[in-house]
């Protein structure tokens, strides 16, 4: 075999693993770590290194247990009404004000508009934040729906769009940038029309 070719291998799987600490999400770390030792894993069989790839092994194995042990791991969440005014939802906000325009570029931070407002909890600590302004026929068009980096896997949303139907809530629009929220918005149902994302419950 090409010896650039499997230097190349060793390089890739480094890189993956290096790459992988990099990560917020524990569940994405782990994936990328275990893809990054598994072709390393291969990278040393091929150069006859065999306690680098039983080392490498025993990575995947234990983000392997890891993971599973996190799927099964029901993450509690609260949900409590929350005012854009709110002295904790402010530095809320400012806190992540950075991380908020990474997500939506181009978002207006200022949200003096909103009438809804709700905050998801996780063991009492703010998690994520929902922004909104009530609309005709039990619509709220949303202004800020976001979770932090250790939370982005879903359940956030999920969670408290099971709650918004108990408040009288029927339809969420959405029409703010959406370069990095599409799969999001596709992931909890929303449909694109020419104006907005519309979810209906």
């Amino acid at each position: 075999m090409n010896n650039t070719f499997i230097e190349a291998i060793g390089y890739l799987g480094s890189t993956l693993v290096l790459v992988s600490f990099l990560m917020a999400s524990v569940a994405k770390l782990r994936i990328v770590n275990s893809i990054g030792s598994a072709i390393f894993t291969l990278y040393a069989f091929i150069i006859h290194s065999y306690p680098t790839a039983i080392m490498n092994i025993c990575l995947v194995l234990i983000n392997i247990y890891y993971l599973v042990k996190l799927s099964n791991t029901s993450v509690e969440y609260t949900c409590i009404k929350i005012s854009k005014d709110d002295s904790v939802i402010k530095h809320f906000l400012d806190h992540y004000k950075s991380d908020i325009s990474k997500c939506f570029p181009g978002i207006n931070t200022d949200f003096d508009s909103a009438d809804v407002g709700y905050a998801v909890l996780h063991e009492g600590t703010p998690a994520g934040v929902f922004l909104g302004k009530r609309q005709a026929d039990d619509n709220v068009d949303i202004l800020l729906d976001y979770s932090i980096p250790q939370f982005r896997d879903f359940s956030i949303g999920k969670f408290l769009y099971s709650k918004l139907p108990d408040d009288g809530i029927k339809t969420l629009t959405y029409s703010g940038p959406d370069r990095n929220h599409m799969k999001y918005l596709a992931k909890l149902g929303f449909e694109k029309n020419e104006s907005c994302y519309k979810k209906r419950f």
